[in-house]
């Protein structure tokens, strides 16, 4: 598959097959997002990979979504930099995890599998579910497995509407 079949074949999962995600496939999309580009080539990033049962039951519940604990993976992306701030005045962290997360979750997509992009989550309970230090923060979590469901159909504002050229106006 290649990324423009990905980028259209992604879709929410929020329904899980009860099948373990292969070893090798999950190592081919961590790579993905050690791989992916950051500012000043940073890297400040940490993926933890949760596969215990109970601790993906409280996440679950620490993010007020039960469907995450069907998921044989939680990936839970972490923002170790501190705090830096690009020129621009945006927070470099919640950036470079999201690039690397986008990563993953294509190659995700490539292998067979569903994910689905969490942002509502107690990031205090998290952390100490995950044991995270501050002053990291997660940023986002990303439950993973193989999709229950077909995707649904697409809904996408048409190009036009959301593409501009030269100026905002």
């Amino acid at each position: 598959m290649d990324v423009y079949e990905a980028i259209e074949r992604r879709f929410s999962v929020r329904s899980y097959r009860d099948r373990a995600v292969e070893d090798d496939t999950l190592q081919r999309i961590l790579n993905a997002g050690r791989l992916a580009p950051s500012g000043r080539n940073g890297q400040h990033w940490t993926f933890i990979v949760v596969r215990d049962a109970e601790r993906r039951a409280a996440l679950a519940e620490a993010a007020e979504q039960p469907f995450l604990a069907e998921a044989p993976v939680i990936l839970a992306v972490v923002d170790t930099g501190g705090g830096h701030v690009m020129a621009c005045g945006v927070p470099a962290g919640p950036v470079d995890c999201a690039i690397a997360m986008d990563h993953m979750v294509l190659a995700a997509t490539a292998e067979g599998l569903g994910t689905c992009w969490i942002g509502h989550f107690d990031q205090d309970a998290c952390r100490r579910i995950l044991n995270v230090p501050e002053p990291n923060v997660i940023i986002e979590m990303l439950p993973m497995g193989y999709p229950a469901a077909t995707p649904p159909d697409k809904s996408r504002k048409p190009l036009d509407d959301v593409v501009r050229h030269e100026t905002f106006s």
